[in-house]
């Protein structure tokens, strides 16, 4: 099987953008398709699966399977089972990390051909290299303490290696664009992409493009110092700006 495209979603529940963040990924996964939904069980997990239930059936013809994992669990790669596609779910991304990292070669052997979407959470842990929190750098900070996912310094764990570069969500909305600039800056992680809400990066090899209500901002080292662009929906990613 091909290749299928990575949807990387920088979280929030904009419903003027629901379809133009989510049909894509169904029009991939195909009419009447059976949606894998993983969902890190923090006791809410039959909420959120039913959520996405919602969401997804009010933007495209599809199933949805919801795969629970309890937490502190690790993901039994097997319940997904002949699923169409794979959504990751939101919440705590260092959790998600844990739980997903421990069986990312047979993931991605798993979505080969079929279409990723991952929602928050679920898009930082698609690197190879995921930046999953944290809001102090070498004692300062650098993004709001609110938006630390439960870790006081920056952290960068094993992810998924679904996209060669780092991932960090909520942009605007809670600041983050400063601590992928921070990690990028100190050289923890070569490059990345922080995505406002409500906005998607779709990544099919060297085509990365952006869709959605806010901006896709990418950020690389450069001789000069960090070097940030802002592209909004119906933009294009040159892949050159994620080169290391």
């Amino acid at each position: 099987m091909a290749e299928a495209a990575v949807h990387l979603v920088g979280g929030g529940w904009d419903e003027e953008a629901r379809d133009e963040v989510y049909g894509p990924f169904l029009a991939e996964a195909g009419p009447g398709a059976t949606v894998a939904c993983v969902v890190l069980d923090e006791g809410d997990g039959a909420g959120r699966a039913e959520r996405w239930r919602d969401v997804l059936g009010r933007s495209g013809d599809c199933r949805v399977r919801p795969v629970l994992v309890p937490e502190g669990g690790v993901l039994d790669v097997a319940a997904l089972g002949g699923a169409d596609a794979l959504l990751v779910s939101g919440g705590l991304t260092p959790a998600y990390a844990a739980a997903l990292a421990p069986v990312a070669d047979r993931l991605r052997a798993w979505c080969r051909g079929r279409p990723y979407l991952g929602f928050s959470a679920g898009a930082a842990v698609a690197a190879g290299r995921a930046l999953v929190g944290g809001w102090r750098l070498d004692g300062r900070a650098v993004c709001p303490e609110d938006a630390a996912e439960d870790l006081d310094g920056l952290s960068v764990v094993d992810g998924l290696g679904l996209v060669p570069f780092a991932l960090d969500v909520h942009a605007a909305q809670w600041g983050t664009l400063a601590r992928l600039v921070a990690a990028v800056g100190s050289g923890a992680v070569g490059g990345g992409v922080a995505l406002d809400e409500g906005t998607a990066l779709r990544v099919a090899g060297a085509a990365l493009s952006v869709r959605g209500a806010g901006a896709a901002h990418v950020v690389r080292a450069s001789p000069e110092g960090v070097h940030v662009r802002s592209i909004t929906a119906g933009g294009l990613v040159p892949a050159a700006l994620l080169d290391p």
